[in-house]
């Protein structure tokens, strides 16, 4: 039964990675007065890419076996727009506009989830 098998796709993922952006960058908002700090986000393709990578593959018996990613947990820093005596790179505004963004983002993932939930609903009770 293929319904079962798989019931949330990529969803599941999806919504786990938006939370995790939401917390970095409340982190970011909590920390726009300490000095030095650097705002920090997710690449969520990358991520999400990252979840079935292609293997790397030895050419010649001196060749590596494995390789690093370049950034495996998707994590990159944000580029201010404007620069701080203090060395921080948080942004307010820029930070509350990503936050609001994101957590769009993380309502339109639980409404997908909701749908395909109602969908395994109807279709466990036949109507």
């Amino acid at each position: 039964m293929k319904l079962l098998e798989n019931p949330f796709g990529i969803h599941e993922r999806a919504l786990a990675v938006r939370n995790q952006r939401l917390e970095l960058i409340a982190g970011n908002i909590a920390n726009a007065d300490t000095p030095h700090f650097k705002a920090r986000d997710l690449d969520f393709k990358k991520i999400l890419a990252s979840e079935n990578p292609t293997p790397m593959a030895a050419t010649h018996a001196k060749h590596y076996q494995t390789g690093e990613l370049e950034n495996p947990g998707g994590l990159v820093y944000r580029v201010p727009y404007n620069s701080s005596v203090d060395g921080n790179t948080v942004e307010i505004s820029v930070e509350q506009a990503k936050y609001g963004e994101a957590a769009a983002d993380y309502q339109t993932t639980l409404q997908f989830l909701e749908g395909r939930i109602s969908g395994i609903r109807k279709a466990l009770r036949a109507e």
